[in-house]
């Protein structure tokens, strides 16, 4: 038997810690590449202009360097900071006069002349032992060079306190850096642990937090989120109570009546057939009751879990119609109910017949329930003026409905509040499975209504043409 691995658990990290870190590492970065690119810039700047102004003098020393005033040039070039020299092939200083050069040129000549040879003439600029050295090939006093230094100490020096200064500016914008990451992260993952927070004491059921619109706009979104999460949660559980409260209610009063009148026939009527039948009508009527609010909530479960697809199809709805009302006889014939039809002829629609079955079934029970003293329901069915749709009408001449239960009346359990003439049978299931169904066949459908003048429930079918039987 094999045997997953263990999965270790994911390490978590805070947001300020990671905050913090990762605007330090973006700091950093950019600070070396903007300070090495400034470094090398100037560096390298001040190289080229110092190779620049040291070829300008030699140039100008080797083509004077015949001049009766060459030695007062030199010395001039020398008060800016450059030597110059004029050199024998051997090494020898032959000006300025009387002077030596700086450094062993007797050895140093040969590298000069092998760098011009190098060079195939012309001059040579190159760096060594932190000077630049000019060089080129003149005649004074027969085969000779002209050879110009610059000691690049300044520059070095330069370089060297701009890098200091770099470092220095470097470590205050990280210090900077750090300060604001950790003030921005504290500001964001407070109004993070504000959430998580009152989270907590929303998951323990306490429906009264409040989660607080923060000033960050993802923040906000979430705490709206939250606060609508929040509502949906206790609306369900003031839900729960009611559908614990209406279906003990409705299981209770039938299973009562149920045991009642079967003790009653074992005891009071078993041997009276007359009083016997009543009886055994009364347990029939109550376990239909209880046979119709099983199926109820099933028919809910099923249509809002869509596990009942939709079998659309093309049928005649004016017949459908038509024999639904029918099954509402005995309500006319026992009860005095009357039944006011008006439909068009031919109607066709394309649908899920046994579903819009259940909607029209419904509504017209819900009409029965709710009609006025005159126990009288009204049923149209017409096509509008283009034909291209067609609109059911169940209408009672009940109390009405007021425009703030308009909206609630399609909610599961929900019953008016107002007092009726006669007991209200059915579960409070009945409008949402008519909701739900409508909502997935994508049909419109609604309730006009006025309290006092009754309340017509209405829904929109596409009317279609006939189909031809295959």
């Amino acid at each position: 038997m094999k045997f997953d691995k263990c999965v270790k658990p994911k390490k978590l990290h805070s947001i300020n810690a990671v905050l913090i870190k990762y605007f330090l590492l973006l700091a950093v970065f950019l600070i070396v590449m903007v300070e090495v690119v400034c470094y090398l810039i100037v560096r390298n700047t001040s190289e080229d202009k110092a190779r620049e102004r040291l070829s300008l003098i030699g140039r100008n020393v080797a083509a004077r360097v015949n001049d009766d005033d060459i030695e007062g040039l030199i010395r001039e070039y020398r008060m800016d900071g450059i030597n110059v020299y004029v050199l024998s092939k051997d090494g020898n200083v032959l000006l300025p006069e009387g002077e030596s050069a700086d450094g062993d040129w007797k050895d140093g000549i040969d590298g000069v002349i092998k760098r011009l040879s190098d060079k195939a003439g012309g001059s040579v600029v190159y760096v060594q032992n932190n000077y630049m050295t000019y060089a080129a090939a003149v005649n004074y006093q027969g085969e000779s060079y002209v050879v110009a230094t610059y000691s690049l100490a300044v520059i070095n020096g330069a370089a060297r306190s701009l890098l200091t200064y770099f470092i220095i500016v470097g470590v205050v914008v990280i210090l900077a850096t750090g300060l604001i990451s950790y003030t921005i992260s504290q500001k964001l993952s407070s109004g993070l642990k504000n959430l998580s927070s009152t989270a907590v004491r929303f998951s323990q059921g306490d429906f009264s937090v409040n989660f607080a619109n923060a000033e960050y706009l993802e923040l906000a979104d979430l705490s709206d989120t939250l606060n609508s999460v929040r509502d949906e949660v206790k609306k369900s559980g003031d839900l729960q109570h009611e559908i614990i409260a209406n279906v003990s209610h409705d299981l209770k009063t039938p299973l009562t009546m149920i045991k009642a009148y079967a003790s009653m026939i074992r005891e009071i009527s078993g041997d009276n057939p007359e009083k016997r039948d009543k009886h055994l009508q009364v347990i029939i009527d109550e376990a239909d009751r209880l046979t119709g609010l099983v199926n109820d909530v099933l028919d809910v479960s099923k249509v809002t879990a869509n596990l009942d697809e939709l079998k659309f199809k093309v049928f005649n709805l004016t017949e459908f119609l038509y024999g639904i009302i029918n099954k509402f006889d005995y309500l006319q014939e026992t009860q005095g109910y009357k039944f006011m039809v008006d439909v068009d002829a031919g109607v066709y629609t394309r649908a899920d017949e046994e579903k819009i079955g259940q909607v029209i079934y419904n509504l017209l029970g819900n009409a029965v329930n709710y009609t006025g003293g005159d126990k009288t329901v009204y049923v149209s069915l017409k096509k509008s003026l283009t034909e291209e749709r067609v609109k059911l009408t169940v209408r009672d001449t009940g109390k009405g409905i007021s425009d703030k239960d308009k909206e609630e009346i399609w909610n599961r359990y929900y019953r008016a509040k107002e007092n009726h003439s006669r007991p209200v049978k059915g579960t409070g299931l009945g409008l949402n499975i008519v909701k739900i169904i409508l909502e997935n066949h994508s049909f419109d459908f609604g309730v006009d209504s006025e309290v006092g003048k009754g309340s017509s429930f209405w829904v929109d079918f596409p009317s279609v043409p006939e189909e031809p039987e295959k």
